[in-house]
């Protein structure tokens, strides 16, 4: 009995089985992600599922009453607002414009100051630069509206010397323009950064060789820092993209949508529907549209990315 009771195996204890799991890469792996996973499920995913449950209600606060069940009510209502319609072609616009200036003026300076490692003052300059981003909109818009003030902002200060005035913020022919030039001198130097961290990402040794070849510079462009640096620029576009059809706040500060709906974009729209009007059900079909857009744009980009990707691979 002994010699059986001695021959039997013994059991790992219950510390070693878990130590034994924690030390393999997978389990460890998960637990790590498990946290992040349920931030994300909570404040992400039951919202945008209540948002979807809410877009087929009609539930207003203002008038007190039960939500009711309207179906894609809404969303017929949505699709036949001319307001909206002319709201995000505005924003389209909008977009269009602000991203695609930002980024030329980012990648012009970015390769401005990329080639002037020994300029004295560089840091200095880049510091200033990049001061814009880092401000608020809230304050931002703020400052440009005692700015553009026709009575006594500076603008117009400097204005009078050549005889005239000019409204820029209430008039229609200078409103859109002026918020849209604030914009891009906020958000200009955002595409200068992602520009001097593409190109920072350009092997040091195709530039030497390009450079002992005499290739011209065009020709480097093209053939080197492009291919290598367009990554980076996609995304950094991408980004801006998303962040630009979400602007709400510098318009809010500084037009309120007017003159009349010259600046008035569809996030602006659906904070007036959500805070003003209280339209619960509305502002969720609102919101559901403007999340389902900015998922498009994510992936026409990523799509472009993959292509590129695809591209080089097979070239190689």
């Amino acid at each position: 009995m002994a010699s059986t009771s001695m021959s039997r195996p013994q059991t790992p204890s219950t510390r070693a089985v878990w130590q034994q799991r924690l030390n393999n890469p997978k389990t460890l792996a998960i637990i790590l992600i498990v946290p992040a996973m349920l931030f994300f499920f909570i404040w992400n995913v039951i919202p945008v599922l209540w948002l979807v449950g809410l877009s087929f209600y009609r539930y207003s606060l203002q008038l007190g009453m039960p939500p009711s069940f309207v179906g894609i009510g809404n969303y017929e209502d949505l699709f036949f607002d001319f307001r909206t319609w002319e709201s995000l072609s505005r924003t389209f616009t909008w977009v269009a414009l602000s991203v695609g200036i930002e980024t030329i003026l980012g990648i012009v300076l970015g390769i401005l100051f990329w080639g002037s490692n020994t300029l004295p003052g560089r840091r200095f300059a880049l510091t200033l630069l990049f001061t814009p981003m880092l401000l608020t909109p809230v304050s931002v818009g703020a400052f440009y509206r005692y700015i553009y003030e026709p009575t006594f902002g500076i603008t117009n200060y400097f204005l009078s010397f050549f005889g005239t005035n000019i409204d820029f913020l209430g008039n229609r022919q200078w409103a859109f323009a002026s918020v849209l030039a604030v914009d891009i001198w906020m958000w200009t130097p955002f595409m200068t950064l992602i520009t001097l961290a593409a190109l920072g990402s350009v092997p040091k040794a195709e530039l030497e060789a390009a450079a002992i070849d005499r290739l011209p510079w065009l020709q480097r462009f093209q053939h080197i820092i492009l291919p290598r640096a367009k990554f980076i620029l996609m995304l950094g576009v991408l980004l801006r993209t998303i962040e630009s059809f979400k602007t709400m706040d510098l318009i809010h500060l500084m037009t309120k949508g007017g003159p009349g709906n010259a600046t008035d974009l569809i996030a602006l729209s659906l904070y007036r529907s959500a805070f003003d009007s209280l339209d619960m059900g509305e502002s969720a079909t609102l919101a559901l549209v403007l999340l389902l857009t900015a998922i498009a744009f994510t992936s026409i980009y990523l799509y472009i990315l993959n292509l590129s990707k695809r591209e080089q691979e097979i070239a190689l």
